[in-house]
């Protein structure tokens, strides 16, 4: 279990430097490089997966409140 917690704040972690990679290749693209259109949107639907790959992770390792 404890090596599980592990292994899965260790995903989380890479998956937030995986975001902030994108992020800042989308800022350095910009709208001011034409012709990157789709090469823009990629980037952008790639960032919106890993969005939702780091909060399901997140609500994962969240213990729940007792009620």
């Amino acid at each position: 279990m404890h090596q599980d917690l592990r292994s899965a704040n260790r995903r989380l972690i890479e998956l937030r430097m995986e975001h902030a990679d994108l992020d800042d290749a989308i800022d350095r693209l910009g709208p001011q490089t034409p012709g990157q259109e789709l090469l823009l949107r990629r980037l952008k639907k790639k960032r919106l997966q890993l969005r939702d790959q780091i909060a399901l992770l997140e609500s994962a390792l969240q213990p729940d409140e007792p009620a």
